[in-house]
């Protein structure tokens, strides 16, 4: 018999997300970009191309300028040096541009893509994590981390590539001219200011990203707070509770407003220390250089030479602090979105998975223990068979475990021990898809899409015709409301569906599940938001789509469920009794007892006030 793992002793304790290095997230990232490698290629030539004209401007900018001082013994070099000088300074000034642009060219196809790529595996690896991560999720803070994240993307590689690059490449070339044509101290002077611009910009960045990246999350923690109050705009306004949850987002703001000032002040001694650095070098070099023209060791044309370099490294330089810090941020906001990715899916699929293959949707649960958490044990010992084509049906006390079933069967958890298949195939066995395709469900509490009456019910089987949609309508007893509507089946049903009752949200998602034609049903209260004429109307239709289906139907009124071949009576997630209903009234135990309290009840409502 083959054997498998049985679930970690607390698996509501995550494992801790390992803390990223910035190599790391740059290891993770290129294998994206490597994708159009010889547009990655072509693009660095075209950087390279664009530095190479750009360190050739001043260096024929000097030649005119010395051209100038030829003497009148030679006229003819008046005009034709000059001349010649000018069109290759025109030629390298569109070189640089042209470059540029070609490399911009070449390259926004590969960020989009990665952007897209990134995008998307993120929002595929979070509907592959299990329901306990998404119950747990704070999902304003969410979003913004992945706004950020996709947005961070594009601008490390704009920053890199278009910034950080290019000046690297620039120094090289620059220092090596100055080695070979100048005085050493012209290189010792630029390459120490280098340095130590470099260095006091990067020590003080780093000191700085603490507060960035504070701002960061009390950025999302006061999105968070947002999003889950205008979420529950209703409750608030029941409990008169605007100014108690502006009070919480306002906290938050302020929070995020000290973190952010502390950001700025420091940004300024940042700025501070890069102007000193840069004012003693330029001045120290046009110092050299002018001693150099008055000694005539130098000329015009040099001194130019040199001041031009000195303005070409460090007007990118002057932002070196501002770039540094966005290519930090950048990497901080990529270690969230990829964090996203680091997170464990819990339920996936083995390696050797197969697809299903249903005969007759027989479902068995085998000694099922499980529990959501160590401390607390939901399903003890639970045994059952639901044979094809029949209902079975589940009641007990709220907090029994009943629905805790249809999450097992539907793979949203792992049991601890024991085993449920379908048709003798063990869950663990078979692709998640293929179970869940198979699978049909009807929740208590209905959610719905902020789309159409028509798109919700058509959610059920993508690519449906409006004849089937309509169909499904019919089977449900809403075609009728839906019709009376002005925009009828184009109706909007709003945020979380919350413009219809809970009986027309529920009818929906019945109408939905039908659509999707599958040979398990699972029915989770699914009538418990109608009122008892809506409920009488569509129970016999229900019963009539679960004919030929294998169905698990949990419930709270026992009449609803009167007619299934098999009633497990559920109690604090054992089965305790089982039978027909009339073999349940027989035995006079915990299921006639929750039946006479509910026939009581039901005679007291329908009694003359």
């Amino acid at each position: 018999m083959r054997r498998y793992p049985n679930s970690p002793a607390d698996p509501s304790v995550q494992p801790a997300p390992r803390t990223r290095t910035d190599l790391a997230t740059l290891k993770t990232l290129l294998p994206y970009l490597w994708v159009y490698k010889w547009r990655v290629l072509l693009a660095l030539g075209c950087l390279v191309g664009a530095k190479l004209a750009n360190v050739g401007v001043p260096i024929v900018m000097k030649r005119l300028i010395d051209s100038l001082t030829i003497t009148p013994q030679h006229p003819q070099a008046l005009l034709v040096l000059p001349v010649a000088a000018l069109v290759v300074y025109g030629l390298l000034r569109l070189s640089t541009t042209v470059f540029t642009e070609l490399r911009e060219f070449l390259f926004a196809r590969v960020t989009q893509r990665a952007v897209r790529t990134i995008a998307l595996q993120v929002f595929r690896h979070l509907h592959a994590l299990s329901l306990r991560f998404h119950l747990n999720r704070q999902t304003g803070g969410m979003t913004r981390d992945i706004e950020r994240g996709t947005r961070a993307v594009g601008s490390l590689i704009s920053y890199t590539l278009f910034n950080i690059l290019p000046t690297l490449v620039e120094i090289t070339l620059v220092l090596g001219y100055l080695v070979l044509h100048y005085d050493i101290w012209f290189s010792v002077i630029t390459l120490v200011a280098l340095v130590s611009y470099i260095t006091f910009t990067v020590t003080v960045t780093n000191w700085r990203t603490h507060f960035r990246r504070t701002m960061n999350d009390l950025d999302s923690r006061a999105n968070t707070k947002a999003i889950d109050s205008l979420i529950n705009y209703e409750t608030v306004k029941y409990f008169g509770n605007e100014d108690y949850e502006a009070k919480r987002y306002d906290e938050g703001l302020q929070n995020y407003e000290s973190a952010a000032v502390k950001s700025q002040t420091s940004l300024s001694v940042l700025n501070t220390g890069q102007s000193l650095i840069i004012a003693v070098a330029v001045t120290l070099i046009l110092w050299r250089a002018t001693v150099g023209v008055i000694a005539g060791t130098m000329t015009l044309g040099d001194l130019v030479l040199v001041n031009s370099f000195m303005i070409q490294l460090y007007i990118p330089l002057n932002f070196l602090g501002v770039i540094y810090r966005e290519i930090k941020q950048s990497l901080a906001d990529m270690e969230k979105l990829f964090s996203l990715l680091d997170q464990n899916r819990e339920i996936a699929d083995a390696k050797d998975a197969q697809p299903l293959a249903t005969r007759g949707a027989e479902v068995r649960f085998n000694h099922v223990d499980f529990s959501y958490e160590s401390k607390r044990q939901i399903l003890f010992d639970v045994d059952f068979t639901i044979a094809p084509g029949t209902t079975t049906a589940v009641v007990g006390h709220s907090g029994s475990g009943k629905s805790t079933l249809s999450r097992l069967l539907f793979r949203f958890y792992e049991v601890n021990t024991g085993s449920i298949s379908i048709d003798g195939q063990d869950l663990r066995s078979l692709t998640q898809d293929s179970v869940r395709h198979a699978i049909g469900i009807v929740p208590q509490d209905t959610v719905l899409f902020n789309d159409t009456i028509e798109y919700n019910i058509a959610y059920g089987k993508p690519g449906a015709t409006r004849d089937d949609i309509v169909a499904a309508a019919r089977a449900a007893s809403i075609h009728e409301f839906v019709e009376s509507l002005p925009d009828g089946y184009a109706t909007m049903v709003g945020e979380r569906g919350l413009k219809l009752s809970g009986g027309e949200k529920q009818r929906v998602a019945i109408a939905r599940t039908l659509l999707k034609n599958p040979a398990i049903l699972i029915f989770d209260e699914a009538t418990s938001a109608l009122d008892s004429k809506a409920e009488q109307a569509i129970q016999a239709q229900l019963k009539e789509i679960a004919r030929s289906r294998t169905t698990l139907v949990i419930a709270h009124r026992l009449s609803t469920v009167a007619d299934a071949q098999q009633i497990l009576v559920l109690d604090h997630g054992r089965i305790v009794e089982r039978g027909t209903h009339q073999a349940l009234l027989a035995a006079d135990g915990l299921y006639a007892q929750m039946w006479q309290r509910q026939q009581a009840r039901q005679d007291e409502e329908v009694a003359p006030q």
